[in-house]
């Protein structure tokens, strides 16, 4: 995601990782093969990137790499959304991290949202009901979802954390949710077999993070 990627960089760096961004399809199974982890964004979506998203994760997934999917936007377009569902149909997500509108597509099979920055409720949302969304998705697709908004669910289908921090500012800030999906997937790849966990402590950390920033403002 060009909007998005020198932030996510710099917070990978921050956080201990060392992040290379791909998206030819020319180079993306080399690279992918001397990596933890892949992060798979579709921002700024186009053909080229979805064939090289495909070949990325068809070699993470030989390798058992660990593969995080950010739906950005699924709901704006039928090719985002057709994007998206070829790309669970043909790799082994492990992650899936979105806003609510976006879960919801994901889940229902079609969207409304007015762009990428769509993550308020719906009316009558709970965290509760969002959460029932997010283990119905998690259940079809095997992979641990992380949905994120003013109260945060991750869930494996079995297991649910909400988490209550951050701030709401964090939203008026371009990227942090490809920044929240970038930092997730570090820590996924850092932590093999504890997925959930992983992706928790992400959400945790990214909150704080917000916390901190707004305290020192």
């Amino acid at each position: 995601n060009y909007v998005t990627a020198r932030d996510c960089a710099n917070l990978l760096l921050a956080c201990g990782a060392s992040p290379v961004m791909a998206d030819s399809p020319e180079e993306v199974e080399e690279i992918t093969a001397v990596s933890s982890g892949l992060y798979l964004n579709l921002g700024t979506l186009h053909p080229s990137s979805v064939r090289a998203m495909l070949a990325a994760g068809g070699r993470a997934g030989e390798l058992g790499i660990p593969i995080l999917l950010d739906p950005v936007g699924v709901g704006a377009s039928r090719f985002r959304r057709e994007s998206a569902q070829a790309l669970l149909d043909a790799l082994p997500i492990g992650v899936i991290r979105g806003n609510a509108s976006e879960i919801r597509t994901l889940v229902l099979g079609t969207g409304g949202s007015r762009g990428v920055d769509a993550d308020d409720p719906a009316p009558g949302e709970t965290p509760e009901s969002i959460a029932v969304l997010a283990q119905t998705l998690a259940q079809k697709t095997g992979a641990v979802v992380a949905v994120t908004g003013a109260v945060d669910v991750v869930t494996d289908g079995k297991e649910t954390v909400y988490v209550r921090n951050g701030h709401p500012m964090l939203r008026r800030v371009t990227g942090t949710g490809c920044q929240l999906s970038a930092l997730m997937a570090a820590f996924v790849a850092a932590n093999p077999g504890r997925v959930l966990a992983g992706a928790a402590a992400a959400v945790c950390a990214m909150g704080l993070s917000g916390e901190t920033a707004y305290a020192r403002l």
